[in-house]
């Protein structure tokens, strides 16, 4: 059988184009998603598995990217955790009880991820018999850090100030926190590669808060354990997260995912012997196509045609993006790429 263009990618093999997809592809701008969320909840798409399919492959069939990442949010582990968490629009993820104690981590528990996530893997099941083979399916979780900050703060913070206490203050617990988030991630990751998830993302929305030294010292090694969980490819992704590429890479990740904050070659750099995903800004897919195509020819002159580049936004989609220029962009990369590898 034929391998998915982006595990080869990412494996830095020569491959015939660029592949292309797009964080957060799956939802928010497409028409044909919010027809779906008219009838039904954020968190009973994702738990039902034929509703999570189908949004999950909808990009796929409009975009025509070479990936269909799977639809589901950030803060599903902790569901199975025992964790009650809300989903409130305009703000993002609030729990019900901050984890604040030990007596708190103590309460969580570390799920059987077949038992706990199971309309999740059989959505992944769906997905990947219904995807042409050179097509990927990319599961993602959370990183131990982000998923943390949401589980102290109560909601979403830009500061993490009460997480970064405990860090700084309690290591202990917040290391118990940590080793329970990353062994229920760790097997929350391998058991979607055992349904069929060809890659795997861990996405550390929040990592950017940390400095470098606290990085190394609090949660590289958490990281680190969900990565080297599955034997599929992995990308490690960070927002805000330029001045710890070098830390990121040294944690895993077959791939480094590059926000837009850095130029790709600068970035790549600093990942060192990696392949390296990203990184257009998606502001830019609010502009004018000629300024998209210009952006995105930038993108792709920093990579150079080196193997291991993986065309992505530098973050999710923005829900004010026109679908159209999406579809335009993955095809403008794909017949740039091409013509290359030809010429």
């Amino acid at each position: 059988m034929t391998e998915p263009l982006l595990v080869r990618a990412a494996r830095r093999e020569p491959v015939e184009r660029t592949p292309v997809w797009f964080m957060r592809q799956a939802g928010r701008s497409l028409p044909e998603y919010r027809a779906v969320r008219q009838h039904h909840a954020f968190f009973e798409v994702a738990g039902t598995p034929e509703l999570c399919a189908e949004v999950t492959l909808q990009p796929v069939r409009r975009h025509d990217v070479d990936a269909a990442v799977l639809f589901a949010d950030i803060m599903t582990p902790v569901l199975g955790m025992g964790v009650a968490v809300d989903l409130v629009e305009g703000v993002g993820p609030v729990v019900e009880r901050p984890v604040r104690s030990a007596a708190d981590v103590e309460a969580l528990r570390v799920p059987d991820p077949e038992e706990a996530f199971a309309p999740v893997l059989e959505a992944i099941r769906l997905v990947r018999a219904d995807l042409p083979a050179e097509k990927a399916v990319v599961g993602f979780c959370g990183g131990p850090f982000t998923v943390a900050g949401y589980l102290v703060e109560g909601r979403p913070s830009r500061e993490f100030s009460v997480t970064k206490r405990m860090m700084l203050e309690e290591p202990a617990l917040f290391d118990a926190l940590l080793r329970k988030l990353a062994a229920t991630f760790a097997a929350y990751v391998a058991a979607k590669a055992r349904a069929g998830a060809d890659v795997i993302q861990l996405f550390d929305s929040w990592i950017g808060a940390l400095a470098p030294h606290h990085y190394r010292e609090h949660v590289a090694r958490h990281s680190a354990h969900v990565l080297g969980a599955v034997d599929v490819p992995t990308i490690h992704f960070g927002t805000g997260a330029s001045h710890l590429l070098t830390e990121l890479a040294a944690a895993g990740g077959d791939v480094i995912g590059l926000d837009w904050r850095l130029p790709l070659d600068e970035g790549w750099a600093l990942a060192g012997d990696r392949a390296v995903q990203g990184n257009l800004d998606p502001a830019a897919c609010l502009a004018g196509w000629d300024v998209v195509e210009a952006e995105a020819a930038d993108v792709l002159a920093r990579a150079a045609g080196r193997p291991g580049h993986v065309f992505n936004l530098g973050h999710g989609v923005l829900p004010a993006t026109d679908p159209g220029v999406l579809t335009r962009l993955a095809a403008f990369v794909h017949e740039r790429t091409a013509a290359e590898v030809v010429g």
